[in-house]
């Protein structure tokens, strides 16, 4: 369990922050950046539930909790990404939010365009939400490109961009339908 009692160490205060292993980074390391990324969108993700119902806010519940998983896997450097040493997202993960949008998915209409990041206050907050996950996974993937990075951890991004798509179609279905994009309609 996670015991804080001082909340300011002033570690930080050169610019560098520490991994769980812990080595230090700039706070601008792309591995720091992602796993920001993926606060943010826990925050976001918060603000979520404060329009979504009791369905909604469950499954919502799960991934903030999954998002902390990630972002202590992300501030784990290394290669080795079993969960033996260090807390790591699971292919299990990723398996319940493919079952989750399936099911929601299974509800909607096909879409016949772009919907736009609009409709209910909820919707609305899933899509922002969706689009910083999408800058979570950019981050993550790049630093993949540097260092090691799980592969579940990311898939676990891709998969949850997804997810908050589909809830927003989901939530938009249930108070009248999706906001659609008209190509060229203020010309």
């Amino acid at each position: 369990m996670v015991k804080l009692n001082k909340i300011y160490t002033r570690t930080g205060d050169d610019g560098t922050t520490g991994l769980v292993d812990g080595s230090r980074r700039p706070k601008h390391d792309l591995r720091i950046e992602a796993y920001g990324a993926v606060d943010e969108a826990n925050a976001s993700l918060g603000l979520v539930r404060l329009h979504s119902g009791p369905e909604d806010d469950q499954l919502l519940m799960v991934i903030q909790n999954d998002l902390f998983d990630l972002g202590a896997d992300l501030a784990t450097p290394g290669d080795d990404f079993s969960t033996e040493k260090a807390l790591r997202i699971v292919p299990a993960q990723v398996a319940r939010l493919e079952a989750e949008i399936d099911a929601m998915n299974a509800t909607l209409e096909p879409l016949k365009s772009f919907v736009l990041p609009a409709g209910t206050p909820a919707a609305a907050a899933l899509h922002l939400s969706r689009t910083i996950v999408r800058r979570a996974e950019r981050l993550a993937v790049a630093a993949a490109e540097r260092e090691p990075i799980n592969p579940q951890a990311i898939a676990y991004l891709n998969r949850l961009s997804d997810h908050l798509f589909v809830m927003a179609r989901a939530v938009n279905a249930r108070a009248g339908g999706d906001v659609l994009w008209v190509p060229g309609a203020s010309r």
